[in-house]
């Protein structure tokens, strides 16, 4: 059978087969350069400039707005009073100056010298039974002494946590920062174990939103690409009717939110579909409407000709749906105008 088929078609078919290959290989790419812009550094990459952009600025008229005067800081606030002499001279002509008036001028600054404290710890001992006992001042974070006895303060402490946690540095910019703005010499090391500390600290404050957590009635479950060590890692994140909980795990799947709410949970569960959540078989599932919003939107971009017809609906009908729920939330629609547009809606899905 081989020798009946032509030359042109064998060559035909390879050709075929090659460019099957790359449009598989091109959409493969394309799909990783699609994910990469849904990323965390995606908003940060603006593309080209708007052919038509708005006038930088204030508006004007009744839409100007507030202008954002720093207020005069109250006396009691005024650490310093400098005072800004009079030249001796005019500085245009060299003629004498007379004095009219003063003004007055405040400033914030940062302050840029370290605040160093030293406390004399009394030491002493029982005379019942003879174990040694030390003070211990409010504004000490350690009782440590000897090679340790040289500590970073409360506040300095609070602020390595923060630029670490909130802020998204690295412990080793933390330790630049300090010694940039504040000449407080802080190391890597140092900086970890401020954030071990506060988060020894702050432990049973979070197994009190934990609980918050498992005692919800509905809850809306995510997770984001992290690192632990250099290692791929999940950042889950858990938002409940008064409390929202985050954990780190190194897998995606349902196993961290399990050992928080436990398998019998029967809230609410909202997430974007992934299906480590089906465990939950007690649960109310509801998908995320932003995820299948994105989806549908994602649809309609590839679609061509009658093909686009199903992803404009959903999107017209959940954006719809939105627009209900926002209206009905704060009290705008009454129970029966609710139920009423609730016929309708169901009536319309049917007509798809």
């Amino acid at each position: 059978m081989d020798e009946l088929v032509c030359p042109g078609c064998r060559d035909l078919s390879k050709q075929v087969a090659e460019l099957t290959a790359q449009v598989a290989e091109l959409t493969r790419r394309l799909d990783e350069a699609t994910r990469a812009g849904k990323r965390q550094a995606a908003p940060f990459r603006k593309g080209p400039p708007k052919p038509n952009p708005k006038p930088p600025g204030r508006k004007s008229g009744d839409v100007h707005g507030k202008h954002g005067h720093r207020s005069p800081p109250p006396p009691e606030q005024v650490a310093e009073c400098h005072e800004a002499d009079l030249p001796d001279a005019c500085p245009h002509c060299r003629g004498r100056l007379v004095e009219t008036g003063t003004a007055e001028q405040f400033q914030t600054e940062i302050p840029r010298q370290p605040l160093i404290r030293k406390f004399r710890i009394h030491i002493g001992h029982c005379e019942a039974c003879g174990k040694r006992t030390q003070g211990r001042h409010p504004l000490q974070t350690s009782d440590a002494l000897g090679a340790a006895a040289s500590q970073v303060g409360p506040d300095a402490q609070t602020a390595a946590a923060l630029l670490h946690t909130q802020m998204g540095l690295s412990h080793g910019k933390v330790a630049s920062v300090f010694e940039t703005l504040f000449g407080i010499t802080l190391t890597r090391g140092a900086s970890a174990q401020i954030g071990l500390r506060a988060a020894t600290r702050l432990e049973p404050d979070y197994h009190l939103i934990l609980g918050e957590v498992r005692a919800s009635e509905q809850i809306a479950a995510d997770e984001t690409g992290w690192r632990i060590g250099g290692h791929p890692a999940w950042l889950h994140a858990w938002v409940a009717d008064r409390a929202t909980a985050y954990g780190v795990d190194s897998k995606r799947s349902a196993d961290a939110l399990e050992r928080v709410i436990g398998a019998d949970w029967s809230g609410v569960l909202s997430h974007d579909g992934f299906a480590s959540y089906e465990r939950f078989e007690g649960a109310i599932h509801q998908q995320c409407l932003a995820h299948v919003l994105r989806r549908a939107r994602e649809l309609l971009e590839r679609g061509t000709r009658g093909a686009v017809r199903f992803p404009r609906q959903v999107i017209a009908r959940f954006t719809e749906a939105i627009h209900w729920r926002n209206e009905y939330a704060p009290g705008t629609w009454t129970d029966d105008q609710r139920d009423a547009h609730g016929r309708s809606s169901t009536t319309a899905c049917w007509n798809w």
